[in-house]
């Protein structure tokens, strides 16, 4: 006699053909899968053999969903490739899988829009929390929609983490993990100041990204404090890659070739700097001294080994997967405004070999 056939027979097999099978309510088999519930031991036998004969894979989204089950942090970066970041992405990755949670991993393409409807994707899928990694855009509508968005997901029982970006103004339920980026640049700035350098090109990055406005304002310090006058004309803004440095470096030498030190706002931009410096014939630091920002692998692995901010990106990642989990656990969760809501990491100036101080060059 055959039995007769189920919605499992035409692919992956769901909890109502395991109930079906087994003769029992959906309620039933979810209370023997999900251990939480006392259940006779002749129903827990009659359900799991029905469970191995169907291979039935329980759906730990729904468990989730329904506030048990492995909880999911979604981790959202502009650019998967991108040293710095990745960083941040293995930090919070090793930290959630310490606690068994599962990792999800989006990429933006460094465009807002594309950012914001991945976050109420997100939302939408009922994940534990929202990681979002890197600057932020500095426009009055995309604020108040991240705002929004960290409401609906507060509402929703997930939460919004903020790393390495300005926190969203007004009373928001969202933690930012940052790192002292203007303070960072500020160092850094006055490390080559200090060696004497008057006439910097500096790369902040793109004009419109909070990371790059706050490392600009670290150098305009920087130059305020030495007394030196600041020079508008010698900053070139671009993207976060070794084509801009290459382009930007490319173009000053035609147009503004006194300059002795280039400020790269990354180390990949730094790179690009120095492929451009060695095309026109300059030494590094000889004729031009170069420095960076990051302090990721590539910038000891350069020659001459690059001078450069360092950034705790992997920390900012566990303590951002930290505050997740002690918010969820009631261990630390507090209101918007206290200090748990915005912790901050120092930055640091490593010494290589690509600084010197300015010589005369023709």
């Amino acid at each position: 006699m055959s039995q007769r056939r189920t919605s499992s027979d035409a692919g992956r097999a769901t909890i109502r053909d395991v109930a079906e099978r087994a003769g029992v309510s959906v309620a039933s088999v979810s209370r023997v899968l999900s251990g939480n519930y006392p259940v006779s031991e002749e129903l827990r036998r009659r359900v799991m053999k029905v469970v191995r004969d169907l291979d039935y894979v329980t759906n730990a989204h729904a468990r989730s969903l329904a506030g048990g089950g492995t909880p999911t942090v979604a981790i959202l970066i502009n650019n998967i490739t991108g040293a710095a970041f990745a960083h941040v992405a293995r930090g919070v990755e090793g930290a959630a899988t310490l606690r068994g949670w599962l990792s999800l991993v989006g990429t933006t393409g460094d465009d807002p829009e594309r950012e914001l409807a991945l976050v109420n994707l997100m939302r939408q899928q009922g994940v534990a929390a929202v990681v979002l990694l890197g600057g932020a855009y500095d426009y009055d509508e995309y604020q108040l929609r991240m705002a929004r968005f960290a409401r609906s997901l507060d509402a929703a029982g997930s939460h919004l983490v903020l790393v390495g970006r300005p926190p969203l103004e007004g009373d928001v339920p969202a933690t930012t993990v940052d790192y002292d980026n203007e303070g960072g640049a500020y160092a850094m700035a006055s490390h080559l100041l200090s060696a004497g350098h008057r006439r910097v090109l500096v790369l902040p990055g793109p004009a419109e990204l909070t990371t790059a406005q706050g490392r600009l304002r670290g150098a305009e310090r920087a130059f305020e404090a030495y007394g030196v006058p600041f020079d508008p004309g010698m900053v070139r803004y671009g993207p976060y890659d070794d084509e801009h440095g290459y382009s930007a470096v490319e173009t000053a030498l035609h147009e503004t070739p006194d300059f002795t030190a280039v400020l790269a706002g990354t180390d990949v931009v730094a790179a690009g700097a120095m492929q451009a410096l060695r095309a026109a014939g300059l030494r590094v630091p000889e004729d031009v001294s170069i420095v960076g920002y990051d302090d990721i692998p590539l910038a000891s692995q350069l020659t001459p080994q690059l001078t450069t901010v360092h950034v705790p990106y992997e920390e900012m990642g566990r303590v951002a997967l930290r505050a997740v989990a002690d918010r969820r656990e009631g261990g630390a969760g507090r209101r918007k405004g206290t200090d748990g809501d915005h912790l901050v990491l120092g930055t640091h100036v490593v010494v290589r070999n690509s600084v010197q101080p300015p010589s005369t060059r023709r």
